[in-house]
């Protein structure tokens, strides 16, 4: 009889301890996590550069951080910033605050505006056309615009921009100058952000704690504006991408949010100092294409990896 009961014992203790289908799962993804880790390291080491990622996955918070607290030029990448402050003053506006820019304010187009890089703005007639903030960041997401992206800072304020930057707990990135101004940026007037920062910020507005549902919703339909840039260079046609590229001598950035199938993430990838910019841009590209396969994996997969496709017609 002690030893029936031992040996019970022991059979309920290994049935105890026998690990659950969700935990069976959870180590499987955590091998998917690991290669994609081990192939942006890969990537890193290769490019003749400096190299900063931060991966977000929006369903469970896991992250993954290289070099992701490093300070980067931003070049327009820090128009997301931009974009983010005129959302804040449109949602204040419509809380009653006084002297704060909506998104239909007019503008009439001066000639004094423009600057180099600035394909829409330049065919604009002075003194006659007139078009609203929100046209102003079309320009500045979709083309670039950078005329339209000073007029932009102006009308919502740097120090806004940055105040808001601050009040989300974003201590490294800062709208220090103008699109195109050599003199500041030759003074290491620089804009700057980390690679955590960018997806922190990103991650906040998705979150709805920055802006209301429905300018959550703009925000990222403008941001989506189709554009060339690097991280959908690999990607399926028709995914929709919400993100913004960033392009100086030496400097190759993209940030953004993927919203691949049930499995939405944040990604920033930013490189510096390199010897050939399309080094950076296919660095991006390759940890960007990287990414989606194993997030489209565990968005379309079953907690055992089981993928079933439209129209499958595999034998089981």
């Amino acid at each position: 009889m002690k030893q029936l009961i031992c040996l019970l014992l022991l059979v309920t203790t290994a049935i105890s301890q026998a690990p659950t289908p969700q935990q069976t799962a959870g180590q499987k993804q955590e091998v998917l996590w690991q290669k994609l880790q081990a192939t942006i390291t890969d990537i890193d080491h290769n490019l003749d550069g400096v190299l900063g990622v931060a991966i977000l996955d929006l369903t469970d918070g896991k992250q993954i951080l290289i070099h992701a607290d490093d300070v980067f030029p931003q070049a327009s990448s820090i128009k997301i910033a931009v974009l983010a402050e005129l959302y804040h003053q449109a949602q204040q506006s419509a809380a009653g605050v006084s002297g704060k820019a909506k998104l239909t304010d007019l503008y009439t187009m001066n000639a004094a505006d423009l600057v180099a890089d600035s394909d829409i703005m330049g065919g604009l007639t002075p003194g006659v056309t007139r078009v609203t903030n929100r046209d102003l960041a079309t320009m500045m997401v979709a083309v670039s615009d950078n005329s339209a992206t000073n007029v932009l800072i102006d009308r919502v304020g740097m120090e806004n921009v940055n105040a808001m930057m601050s009040g989300l707990g974003l201590t490294h990135t800062r709208l220090r100058r103008k699109m195109m101004d050599v003199r500041a940026a030759s003074e290491g007037r620089e804009n700057i952000s980390s690679p955590r920062e960018m997806m922190t910020l990103l991650e906040q507005i998705y979150r709805g704690k920055v802006l209301t549902k429905d300018l959550t919703q703009d925000f990222f339909r403008m941001l989506s504006t189709h554009k060339e840039s690097f991280i959908p260079r690999d990607l399926p046609d028709g995914q929709r991408i919400a993100n913004k590229p960033g392009e100086l001598e030496g400097v190759r950035n993209d940030s953004g949010i993927v919203f691949a199938q049930n499995r939405p993430y944040v990604i920033c990838v930013m490189t510096t100092y390199l010897s050939r910019e399309r080094s950076g841009e296919e660095a991006i590209s390759k940890i960007s294409a990287a990414a989606y396969a194993m997030f489209d994996r565990l968005g379309r997969a079953s907690e055992y990896g089981r993928v079933v496709s439209p129209n499958n017609s595999s034998k089981p």
